[in-house]
């Protein structure tokens, strides 16, 4: 897997890369600034990018802006964005791009060293990796979706263990059915919650942070 890391601070990054590097990963170029790191982009076409929030000049939603932009660029970029807290906006920002290839983490999971690899991977592997936290502040003091009493139990369960980062031969393997039967579940979710096939947004993503937001305020 070959990696650019995108973050303003020096000792994050060069231990950003060492952590990488003990795991085996190929980091091709470290940036400190959005140019720089959209010209790394540019110049190594790394199969991810790891890119901070906040970077110069103001520290405000450089980050934010040089991720999208690097995914326009490069489409098929898998790209995990990491912040110190969550920023509402910015993470919407991004999510409104498209959510595939796509993570959203909190500084305080590279602690986490096996949570920050499993996201890390699966965000290069064509998936989605979303905070936690992320997600309950992005739904805060919204009210409770009603589409999700639509479900069958069956149905609920399903996109429960979607919100797993689950894929579909495992959801089966895990409810001892099918593929087939599965997908057959999953359609009726996307059907139910009316998620089309032609929204922007992917629709797996789209239905487990509506589960999320559910568990959040039935928490």
């Amino acid at each position: 897997m070959r990696v650019v890391i995108a973050e303003d601070d020096p000792l994050l990054r060069e231990g950003l890369a060492l952590l990488l590097r003990a795991e085996s990963l190929d980091i091709v170029a470290t940036a400190g600034t959005p140019d720089a790191f959209l010209s790394a982009v540019k110049a190594h076409e790394p199969d991810v990018a790891i890119v901070d929030v906040r970077m110069p000049p103001t520290h405000t939603d450089e980050g934010i802006a040089a991720a999208v932009e690097a995914r326009r660029s490069m489409p098929g970029l898998a790209v995990l964005v990491l912040s110190a807290y969550v920023e509402r906006s910015f993470a919407t920002e991004l999510l409104a791009e498209g959510s595939a290839r796509l993570g959203y983490l909190l500084k305080e999971r590279v602690g986490r060293v096996d949570e920050f690899m499993t996201a890390l991977h699966r965000v290069a592997e064509g998936g989605t990796a979303i905070d936690p936290e992320v997600v309950a502040q992005l739904f805060a003091r919204r009210l409770p979706d009603a589409s999700l009493e639509r479900l069958s139990p069956r149905e609920y369960g399903v996109l429960g263990l979607m919100a797993e980062g689950l894929g579909n031969k495992a959801i089966a393997e895990r409810l001892v059915v099918t593929e087939g039967a599965v997908h057959k579940h999953i359609r009726n979710i996307f059907a139910k919650l009316g998620l089309a096939p032609t929204d922007r947004t992917d629709r797996r993503v789209a239905a487990v942070l509506r589960y999320l937001e559910d568990a959040e305020h039935r928490a």
